[in-house]
């Protein structure tokens, strides 16, 4: 029995929060993982014609931003920016009917997807995850900054994309996970008398997400040793342990083990 899973992006609100330089292929090899098939993936991408027309280099970039999706398959739906004046203070209001286009598009190719991947940071979509849920499909959220509470709740899966491994650019001459590579994750336990704790962090992408402890042999995730010495020097450390806070650190061998070291945050809800 196939099962579908269509993706949909709102690709300007996810830039503006935190997924700027998106890896679209990594975006669906996540969606698709545990023999998912894509049935839709699509991609809204508000277009402003009158700035086109007049600067070259942003009709271009948007051009090959859309070609290099079609190669992986996405359908790329440009939505024409519209404009208002407000005829108090002459201002001209630019709008985008993205959110509204993606949410009945939802909803009606939702009927034949067992699941739904979903990126986006806009909280109206709360009723659009339960009616889909009423549906029968599973939506998960992938999100970046900024996110709402209520639209993380509403998920049946909510993972921060810095959480996902090459979905966004990172520093780095190894491959993520490697000794010596650059990775994200959350620090899931702390201790404020001993000065240290432990990081959390993906290195794989599979059905297994819910097994978080990484002391399980299927579980998808690792856990690195962290001193309080190596969180940046200007982060309260009270916060921790946190599942919200989003941390980058090298990953470091000496004759303890592995170990974390130059920690940085890079996201706070």
């Amino acid at each position: 029995m196939k099962n579908n899973v269509g993706i949909f992006v709102d690709a300007v609100n996810v830039t503006m929060n935190g997924g700027f330089g998106l890896r679209y292929d990594i975006l669906r090899r996540f969606a698709c993982r545990d023999g998912r098939t894509p049935s839709r993936m699509n991609v809204y991408l508000g277009y402003d014609q009158e700035r086109a027309n007049n600067d070259e280099s942003y009709h271009a970039k948007t051009q090959r931003f859309s070609e290099v999706l079609r190669d992986f398959e996405y359908k790329v739906i440009e939505k024409p920016m519209q404009y208002y004046e407000d005829h108090e203070t002459g201002e001209v209001i630019t709008k985008s009917t993205v959110a509204m286009d993606m949410a009945v598009d939802m909803m009606t190719q939702g009927r034949q997807l067992d699941n739904v991947v979903l990126l986006t940071n806009d909280g109206s979509y709360v009723s659009v995850i339960r009616a889909l849920q009423r549906q029968g499909a599973r939506v998960e959220l992938v999100g970046f900054d900024d996110v709402p509470t209520e639209l993380r709740k509403e998920s049946d899966l909510y993972i921060s994309g810095y959480l996902i491994p090459g979905i966004l650019p990172i520093e780095s001459p190894y491959a993520w996970g490697e000794v010596g590579s650059r990775v994200r994750g959350v620090c899931y336990d702390f201790s404020h008398s001993d000065g240290y704790g432990f990081l959390r962090y993906l290195v794989k992408l599979n059905e297994n997400l819910w097994i978080t402890d990484s002391r399980f042999e299927a579980s998808p995730y690792k856990t690195v040793f962290a001193h309080v010495s190596q969180f940046e020097s200007d982060f309260d450390t009270s916060y921790l342990p946190s599942r919200h806070l989003i941390f980058e650190f090298d990953l470091i061998e000496n004759d303890k083990g592995l170990v974390a070291e130059d920690i940085v945050l890079v996201s706070a809800p």
